[in-house]
């Protein structure tokens, strides 16, 4: 799950919230009163018509109905350029005048903001964090026993091609068993070139960002669940013959002329537009776009998750996991009433209502109501987040400059001015100038 995507908003909103179902008594008129602040990069908002849409939008939703709840809380939203949210999170934090809350991405970017986060664990009781599915994103340095540096939020997007059912009926190709390895799918996309299906990979990878979501699908079916993990704490080598290999097959992508001839130079933007209109029958690309892709097709939207290679140890592994952490600030006035209201934050009904608003991923709680999940493309994917094997993606394990690298030679192996074996030497190269 590509960071980036999940900066569409591109928004820093601070804010103190939630929605309505009392977890302990309501505070009485004679409170103090108390502005929380929570910074959010556009994680738990969305936009329509380009604009923050402040009616639907989870964070707004919660917002009236805490208000409401608790009279003496102020909720204040302001909005910034998410671009910059970590830089003014990291010079806010600083000068200790940042927010109570910090909402941004697990993984890699929670673990580069250690030293300004609270612990949480003594904080939150072992049951509680039982029934919480993704700890392991938030702890410090990935270790089991590493300090609870925030709270993850949300199952998290995962990696799929979609496609459109018509385009595959025309040309009698039967979707009810899809392509199980990496190999079998470019062999569908083939089959459909000589149908005369003009694209059958609508492409849109300018920024790399579809080698992020290939490479975590192939490499995890070679290397099993911890594959990133295990490179993060060197245990396994980025520059491994797996992930050479995984480069290799990714490059085939643009190779085998089955996505249109500009692939690697038209930019992110274009990806769904391009795919909802017709330019291709099949589309790579992540969970948060179940909603306009399903709008756009209705029952004629089918999908499958990105496949493993051939002869993999782990085949149909799952890529993708918790994006959204929910972190407290070490320099927070207001501790206490930011603990209460991340309890809530990730009580089973307030995690449904999130997943009911959002229908972009399924919730992490244990607890959850999987009828709350109306998009049948989401449906899918929550099933198999339940059945199948999951690995976290290499560029949500990875520091931030680490990540950018790795979407840059992304974008350069499909272009083919860096080979599979230069691309994985450059990766651990810049890893290791990293720590």
């Amino acid at each position: 799950m590509n960071k980036q995507m999940r900066k569409a908003i591109g928004l820093v909103v601070s804010l103190a919230l939630i929605p309505a179902v009392t977890y302990m008594a309501a505070p009485s008129s004679a409170a103090e009163n108390v502005t929380l602040t929570v910074w959010d990069p556009g994680l738990m908002g969305h936009l329509a018509d380009g604009a923050l849409d402040t009616k639907t939008s989870f964070i707004y939703k919660a917002k009236v109905a805490y208000e409401k709840l608790h009279p003496n809380i102020t909720i204040k939203i302001s909005e910034l350029d998410g671009g910059v949210a970590d830089t003014q999170f990291r010079a806010a934090s600083i000068a200790k005048n940042g927010p109570d809350i910090k909402i941004g991405f697990a993984g890699g970017s929670t673990l580069s903001f250690a030293q300004f986060l609270e612990p949480l664990d003594s904080y939150f009781s072992g049951s509680e964090l039982s029934r919480l599915k993704g700890i392991g994103t938030v702890r410090a340095d990935y270790k089991p026993n590493g300090a609870l540096l925030a709270l993850p939020y949300g199952g998290g997007s995962y990696f799929y091609v979609f496609y459109d059912k018509r385009i595959m009926a025309a040309n009698k190709i039967d979707m009810r068993t899809p392509p199980k390895t990496w190999e079998a799918f470019l062999a569908l996309a083939k089959k459909l070139k000589t149908a005369g299906v003009k694209t059958p990979i609508w492409e849109t990878n300018l920024e790399g960002y579809t080698g992020a979501w290939v490479i975590a699908s192939l490499v995890g079916g070679l290397l099993g669940p911890n594959a990133f993990n295990d490179m993060y704490t060197g245990d396994v080598s980025i520059n491994s013959p797996e992930v050479v290999q995984a480069y290799a097959a990714y490059a085939k992508l643009y190779t085998s002329g089955v996505t249109n001839e500009d692939a690697t130079t038209v930019s992110q933007g274009d990806r769904l537009n391009g795919f909802t209109s017709g330019k291709g029958a099949m589309i790579i690309d992540g969970g948060w776009d179940n909603d306009p892709i399903y709008k756009a097709l209705g029952s004629n939207a089918g999908e499958f998750a990105i496949p493993t290679l051939a002869g993999s140890k782990y085949p149909g592994m799952l890529a993708g996991g918790t994006n959204v952490a929910v972190a407290l600030t070490n320099y927070s006035k207001h501790k206490s009433e930011a603990i209460a209201f991340m309890k809530y934050l990730v009580k089973p009904r307030t995690l449904d209502m999130y997943v009911a608003t959002t229908q972009t991923e399924p919730s992490n709680n244990t607890h959850a109501d999987p009828s709350v999940i109306t998009n049948p493309l989401l449906v899918g994917q929550a099933q198999d987040v339940r059945k199948r094997l999951q690995v976290y993606p290499f560029d949500n394990i990875m520091p931030g400059p680490v990540c950018d690298l790795f979407y840059k030679l992304n974008a350069s192996v499909a272009l083919g001015q860096t080979t599979p074996a230069a691309a994985a030497k450059q990766l651990a190269e810049g890893f290791a100038a990293s720590k």
